[in-house]
């Protein structure tokens, strides 16, 4: 009898502890609808000045709070429509298209790194690809190339983290940009948080070599033919590493 009577305490209490945190979220609800209400009241005019019109305001903000909710979740939902629909020409090879749906989706969601990382190799990849056929200047390449460089950046401004975008920007400043200096900075990063990532390591130590660094360059030779595992690999790093000592010691 006391166990069921315990028992029936227990869940009078537990149910009396839900009711007080429905109603406790209730009241916080009702008070950040007064304060959107009177954020609002307080950049209208003077006709909006009455008591009664915070009332409404509260009551229309309720009302409309669902419907804000559905469109909110319908531009989610195009972002990422737009997202996985520029992937997925990006993987087909029509980087063109896919540069226009990545476009869409940064306008719905401006700050995801990825579409600005995506968009970047499009333009990239886009920008090698304008020829001087007749009546054609380098504008379009010129103007590609940018793209490229701007959005791998943003894409590191919005995560410090985010190692692609470094990575491809190491790539663009050494192979496409001729600014191999500006590559250094990226692609150690890159080796600071990905300390095996032997393709970093290949291009830092180009960028070394373009810059000067020869004894650099070697060094990082060096730590890709201890850290690989494939035999190709490490062939490639000792026959660079050997065009880098000849220029050393000019052999």
């Amino acid at each position: 009898m006391n166990t069921k009577k315990g028992a029936a305490i227990g869940i009078t209490v537990i149910t009396l502890v839900i009711a007080g945190i429905l109603a406790a979220s209730l009241r916080e609800r009702g008070r950040l609808r007064d304060e959107f209400a009177g954020f609002i009241v307080s950049y209208g005019t003077g006709r909006w000045t009455r008591p009664d019109t915070i009332v409404e305001l509260r009551r229309s903000i309720a009302a409309y709070e669902r419907r804000i909710a559905r469109h909110v979740q319908s531009a989610a939902r195009s972002a990422n429509y737009w997202k996985l629909l520029g992937i997925r020409l990006q993987q087909r090879g029509l980087h063109g298209e896919a540069l226009e749906a990545f476009q869409r989706a940064i306008d719905l969601a401006p700050e995801d790194p990825t579409l600005h990382y995506h968009s970047g190799v499009s333009a990239a990849i886009t920008a090698k690809s304008f020829h001087l056929f007749p009546g054609r200047d380098m504008t379009d390449r010129v103007q590609h190339f940018a793209l490229a460089e701007q959005a791998f950046l943003r894409a590191i401004e919005l995560d410090d983290r985010y190692l692609r975008p470094r990575y491809s920007l190491g790539v663009l400043y050494v192979f496409d940009l001729d600014r191999p200096e500006e590559a250094i900075t990226h692609l150690e990063r890159v080796l600071e948080i990905s300390r095996g990532d032997i393709d970093a390591m290949f291009v830092l130590a180009r960028a070394f070599y373009m810059t000067g660094s020869f004894q650099e360059a070697v060094n990082m030779f060096d730590r890709i033919i201890v850290l690989t595992r494939y035999e190709q690999t490490r062939i490639s790093a000792q026959n660079n590493r050997e065009i880098v000592m000849r220029r050393i010691h000019g052999w």
